[in-house]
């Protein structure tokens, strides 16, 4: 039975490869509600103008009665909340757009949703569900050793891992006060087309691609988990249906990574698969990519090493990773370069 999902911040990369999957896999409807701010990219979603089950509208998840109008006239089965402020480096600069959009906007969603689940009748409430999409950066920074689980201890290092924190826990808070059917899923380091140009994989490929630098934080040693963005949307639709209400499922792809071993990675990608790039400083080529490597000053708190657990969700929802990092790397270098004239004259978001 096909029904009608509600997707804020369906213009930023998670969300609109979330989108992109609803309307290529399932018979659902789907609204995107996006601000449209500078990490929103409306040409990901090109391809949907045709479709009838695709409806946009422009908005701010801190606007209630714009929120309460979108239920009203779509009558959303469910909600996937992705709206957020995401890039750690702008939270360190100014914390007050994360504070505002991340917290005061996850508390007005859940407030119109309380309202309108409260407005349904017994058989649409059974359907409603409010999936809450979230990061693993809630929980801090890890050692050498251990994973992060759903049960592990909230210790975020960042405002904007503090303020995804604290939007986690007014879900929680939803469900177990009000009742409202939720469930929430916390994901690694995503990566893939159409990723905003301030992130490490599209900027590595974007600057070298340019013959700029490749900017490294401190030592390059932090370690990441990386998980390929198809594989994660696939997860999130996973969640949506078949997710027990009240319950955290963790979303990873059990892929740790250094920071420089990816770079690194990425100059060998490229030099194989553009070997006469015309957009690289004379010369690049000739003695490789690597030399536009540049180590500079570590982030504020920047957190050592993430790496998820994702048993519960493999064993209770049956779902698992399909990409290597290495299959999935390349497919996101040979998509950027297709693109990359069109992406450096427009400044990619």
């Amino acid at each position: 039975m096909s029904k009608v999902i509600l997707v804020t911040g369906g213009s930023g990369f998670i969300g609109s490869a979330l989108i992109r999957f609803l309307i290529d896999h399932t018979e659902n409807k789907v609204i995107n509600l996006d601000k449209l701010t500078y990490a929103s990219n409306t040409s990901s979603l090109d391809a949907l103008k045709t479709t009838n089950r695709y409806f946009f509208v422009q908005g701010d998840i801190c606007d209630h009665a714009l929120i309460s109008r979108v239920f009203t006239e779509f009558q959303p089965d469910s909600i996937m909340h992705l709206a957020a402020e995401s890039h750690v480096d702008r939270s360190i600069n100014g914390a007050t757009e994360f504070i505002q959009t991340n917290i005061v906007g996850t508390y007005t969603l859940l407030e119109a949703s309380r309202e309108y689940y409260a407005s349904l009748n017994n058989d649409k409430k059974r359907l409603f569900r409010f999936h809450h999409i979230s990061t693993d950066e809630v929980y801090g920074d890890l050692e050498d050793e251990g994973l992060f689980s759903e049960a592990s201890r909230y210790d975020p290092s960042s405002p904007y891992s503090a303020s995804k924190a604290a939007s986690d826990h007014l879900v929680r808070a939803w469900h177990r006060t009000y009742g409202l059917p939720v469930v929430v899923s916390n994901c690694s380091n995503n990566y893939g087309p159409f990723q905003h140009r301030e992130k490490l994989i599209p900027q590595t490929i974007i600057n070298a691609l340019q013959g700029k630098p490749i900017p490294i934080y401190g030592n390059g040693l932090q370690v990441r988990d990386w998980l390929y963005v198809e594989d994660h949307v696939k997860a999130l639709y996973c969640v949506l249906v078949n997710g027990a209400v009240g319950q955290t499922y963790n979303i990873g792809g059990s892929c740790e990574k250094r920071n420089i071993d990816v770079v690194n990675l990425l100059c060998d990608l490229l030099e194989e698969l553009v070997p006469n790039n015309p957009n690289s400083l004379a010369g690049v080529q000739a003695s490789g990519f690597k030399q536009l490597i540049r180590y500079v000053t570590d982030r504020p708190g920047h957190d050592k090493r993430y790496a998820i657990d994702s048993t519960k969700i493999q064993k209770e929802l049956g779902w698992m990773p399909i990409e290597s990092f290495e299959s999935g790397l390349r497919k996101t270098v040979a998509w950027y370069i297709a693109q990359q004239n069109s992406l450096l004259k427009a400044k990619i978001r």
